[in-house]
């Protein structure tokens, strides 16, 4: 994350505020407290363990995912699509000393209706962990591990950038916690005839109020940065940052009955800045208000949630939230001011052999065009962790 700043800073030189505000988010970083997002992602998460008791084991770990998502959308700022496929992800899996995890495997991808890969990429990961703290070098606990909301974070990136390589930070205590993160998107070089493309922000959450009636408050924070840029390329592009914040209160409550187990609200406003020397989108800053109360019942867990944006881009965020258009054929299309309603019925099922099955229904409503779309997905999480050999240490 240091490094980030610092060659944001580098890139910016001239610009002594930004220097200024580089050092403050260093800061936030050092003294804050990982936030959630308002979905419950739970059976897309695969956090790797670490401790004593896999102290020099050597382990195959299996991930698995399979994919379908339609979204029916008519509309001229996120244009229909559908995803289907799979992504497959096996890793060896070595534990030197109970803190410390070494990772090497390879990450398959495969779109259904085409003969090839869209993606094949090796897999290698440190991660050390000392009491609440956690370091992370290589490919990240990533994506939907960072609990943003999706006006932030796209949850489709789960689909499209399952990987990010880098480093990251975690920081865990009962009352709250931190996910500090730098993504290294692409790597340039000497001549290269293409920018450096790098993304990093940070999520903490802090519980204000639990107690044993069920009652649960926390304060969500919630940063991303993205940059492209660099010195060394043949280029004549300029330099683009942007900014992107979220904070807001959650509020949960947890029910005594067979059919509806809780119920939760959350609500945020979010920020939107273009930090960059010249303007290449129509908005430099921008803002949103995005609230969502939901009830979990046995049949389903069933969200409403309205966004309000006016002049809001995010480039890691959902596309739907964007006042500008991500359509091929509306190119340069914006809105300044928009306006949703989506209801969601979320339901996962536990199949056996480690398999979770996630269904989700997501209707929306287009308040200021008139525009009814909605989306229907299908997943399949596998996780699966094998024990190969306990290692004996070496004689002295």
């Amino acid at each position: 994350m240091l490094k980030f700043l610092v060659k944001l800073a580098a890139d910016c030189q001239g610009q002594g505020k930004f220097r200024g505000l580089a050092w403050a988010l260093l800061g936030l970083i050092l003294f804050s407290r990982p936030a959630a997002a308002q979905l419950d992602n739970r059976a897309f998460l695969h956090r790797s363990p670490v401790g004593p008791a896999y102290e020099r084991q050597l382990r195959l770990d299996v991930q698995g995912f399979l994919f379908n998502k339609d979204n029916e959308y008519f509309n001229k700022i996120d244009p229909g699509l559908t995803y289907f496929g799979a992504q497959l992800a096996p890793r060896l899996v070595y534990f030197p000393t109970a803190n410390l995890r070494l990772e090497a495997g390879v990450f398959l991808w495969k779109d259904y209706g085409t003969p090839r890969f869209k993606q094949i990429s090796p897999l290698f990961t440190l991660k050390y962990r000392q009491g609440p703290h956690t370091l992370i070098f290589g490919n990240l606990e990533g994506n939907l591990h960072h609990g943003y909301i999706e006006p932030m974070f796209d949850f489709e990136r789960v689909i499209t950038n399952r990987l990010e390589e880098g480093i990251q930070y975690q920081h865990q205590t009962p009352r709250g916690s931190l996910d500090a993160w730098v993504n290294w998107v692409r790597q340039q070089y000497r001549f290269s005839n293409f920018q450096e493309e790098v993304a990093g922000g940070l999520a903490t959450e802090h519980r204000l109020l639990g107690d044993s009636t069920g009652w649960l408050l926390k304060l969500p924070f919630q940063f991303t940065a993205t940059h492209r840029g660099g010195q060394i390329d043949t280029i004549d592009k300029p330099l683009q940052t942007l900014f992107n914040v979220a904070t807001g209160l959650r509020l949960r409550r947890a029910l005594a009955s067979d059919f509806v187990s809780a119920v939760h609200f959350d609500g945020y406003v979010t920020y939107f800045n273009d930090y960059s020397f010249t303007e290449e989108l129509p908005f430099r800053d921008g803002t949103g208000v995005y609230l969502n109360a939901g009830v979990d019942t046995r049949l389903n867990n069933v969200q409403l949630a309205y966004w309000h944006g006016r002049g809001y881009v995010s480039p890691l965020g959902g596309r739907l939230y964007q006042s500008v258009s991500s359509s091929p054929v509306d190119v340069g299309y914006n809105e300044r001011e928009r306006q949703l309603l989506i209801l969601r019925f979320l339901k996962d099922y536990q199949l056996p052999g480690h398999l979770t099955l996630t269904t989700r229904f997501e209707p929306l409503y287009d308040l200021n065009n008139g525009l009814f779309d909605f989306s229907f997905a299908l997943y399949l999480n596998f996780n699966q962790s094998f024990l190969l050999s306990t290692l004996k240490r070496a004689a002295d």
